[in-house]
């Protein structure tokens, strides 16, 4: 059942919402009856969906708390989502606790519950935008309020590229982006792939999508790979090469292990831009 006592200003509840289906995979409970719909119609093409949703979680809290080891006190979360605990400022701050976190979302309902969620959090802010306009983002007052650009940032985009169609240029996105933080600054992404899976699973998971606010675009390997050009991938575990894997597999102790079904419906890595 909701946790939502009542709608908010500006949330449509006739149509489901991919950030709180996420929630209701995870376990959580802001999502509406569309919602939890939508998203038993995904685990009937994708049995592995909960799994899928917690192993792109996973990869956020071990890439930000290595972030953090490395020095970084700045992130920048896009798309940050609904869940309500193990978020990037508890993994930030368990390590360092004066890092600042600015959460960003184009869902009205995240807005609320960010509100809720980190009242009295010092170190954060939440800005409502979209991931397709980085100079509103970038440029806006809580953004400036919050970070500093002139030492390095952790561009946060999980479990987000893949609701944005090629014709909206992630890549091109991504650049702007990058390109307005300092050398020494990181790209922690994961996205959502069709590679080795069937493709009437495929095709199951982005019709349910399309009747969603935002639809699915999964891509191979090679495509995500585009997204790190001009940085340099960091080792995802140890006796790793630099290189792209799945997201359970990133900062394992046991990759092997890690590397479930689930897993493998997302590409990941950390890279940092060195110029």
């Amino acid at each position: 059942m909701s946790g939502i006592e009542q709608v908010p200003p500006g949330v449509d509840i006739t149509v489901p919402s991919p950030a709180r289906m996420y929630d209701y995979f995870l376990g959580g409970t802001e999502n509406f009856e569309v919602d939890r719909v939508a998203a038993e119609k995904v685990r009937q093409s994708m049995p592995e969906a909960e799994d899928a949703a917690w192993a792109n979680r996973g990869f956020l809290q071990r890439a930000v708390r290595w972030l953090a080891q490395q020095g970084v006190r700045q992130f920048i979360d896009i798309g940050a989502g609904l869940p309500t605990r193990n978020n990037t400022h508890d993994a930030a701050q368990t390590v360092e606790p004066d890092a600042r976190v600015l959460y960003i979302d184009n869902d009205p309902l995240v807005h609320v519950h960010a509100h809720k969620l980190l009242a009295g959090v010092t170190g954060t802010a939440f800005i409502t935008a979209d991931f397709r306009d980085p100079e509103h983002i970038l440029g806006h007052p809580e953004t400036r309020a919050a970070i500093d650009f002139d030492q390095p940032v952790a561009l946060l985009i999980v479990a987000l590229t893949h609701f944005v169609p090629d014709e909206d240029d992630p890549w091109g996105l991504i650049r702007r982006y990058m390109d307005r933080l300092v050398p020494g600054s990181y790209l922690a992404l994961a996205a959502g792939t069709h590679d080795r899976h069937a493709e009437r699973a495929v095709s199951g998971l982005k019709e349910v999508y399309s009747r969603s606010s935002a639809s699915v675009h999964t891509r191979s390997r090679e495509e995500i790979e585009r997204y790190f050009d001009g940085l340099e991938i960091v080792p995802p575990y140890e006796g790793a090469p630099p290189t792209v894997v799945y997201a359970g597999e990133w900062g394992a102790e046991d990759p092997d292990e890690a590397d479930s079904d689930g897993s493998r419906w997302s590409y990941c890595a950390v890279a940092r831009k060195t110029r």
